[in-house]
């Protein structure tokens, strides 16, 4: 299965975002999503997820040869800000999503199990998610998109809010689905993407590269990235690329 991405052009006004931008995104594979700040990243995830509609161009999923559209239920996106029902706890969501989404699991677990699996403690499972940190809802909005195992799971900022243990945990989880799943996350950490990329793509002037997968683990990887996405003159003090560990809160 592949996520075929033809000509798609998004514009806001008269500011272009996605131009006429053209990939293939193949399940079994993690896809990092690199850009500047304002490149198009979380608007190329909004249009594949349909929450946002495309100008011209097509977003299909192509199986056997053949290509076919999808509904919005076969995307998974987990936001890089958290939304969820301030007035339920954790405990409560989970069991709302499973009694929602059962039928398109293929294993059903406890709410326990589930929480469980992304470090939720105990004591932490009947409060109310209003009452979470950031990294809490982070882990119980990633959990319950994976839960359903989507043909194709879009990750805005993952990890960034959790600390070393939490994105070490979240990591595994992100490597066990993508057998099932194309996997796509959009980060600013070059290191991240160095540690779970199968491959990397650019996002750049409305366009979408492909990156030379064997030089991701080389020494020249962050200076080819900037290289990419740098402007017009060959300056890249302003890309907004870094080298830099997982974040200390949670």
């Amino acid at each position: 299965m592949e996520l075929v991405i033809q000509d798609v052009v998004k514009t806001f006004d008269d500011k272009v975002i996605l131009d006429e931008a053209s990939f293939q995104f193949e399940k079994g594979k993690i896809y990092g999503l690199l850009g500047r700040n304002g490149a198009g990243k979380t608007t190329l995830f909004n249009c594949i997820s349909k929450d946002l509609s495309i100008d011209s161009g097509t977003i299909q999923l192509e199986e056997d040869m053949e290509t076919h559209d999808f509904s919005d239920l076969d995307v998974g996106l987990v936001h890089a800000t958290p939304t969820l029902p301030d007035f339920m706890t954790g405990y409560e969501f989970i069991k709302f999503f499973i009694d929602m989404n059962k039928e398109k699991m293929p294993n059903v677990r406890t709410p326990d199990e589930y929480l469980a699996k992304v470090g939720i403690k105990k004591e932490d499972r009947h409060r109310l998610l209003k009452d979470y940190s950031h990294g809490m809802k982070n882990k119980v909005q990633m959990i319950a998109t994976m839960m359903v195992q989507p043909p194709v799971l879009l990750l805005d900022e993952p990890l960034t809010s959790f600390d070393v243990v939490a994105a070490h945990e979240m990591k595994e989880l992100i490597l066990s689905i993508k057998k099932d799943s194309v996997v796509i996350f959009s980060t600013h950490i070059l290191q991240l993407a160095q540690d779970l990329c199968d491959e990397i793509v650019v996002l750049h002037k409305g366009k979408l590269t492909g990156f030379d997968p064997t030089k991701i683990h080389t020494n020249s990887f962050e200076a080819d990235i900037v290289a990419m996405l740098s402007d017009e003159e060959g300056k890249s003090q302003d890309a907004v690329v870094e080298v830099i560990g997982e974040s200390d809160d949670e």
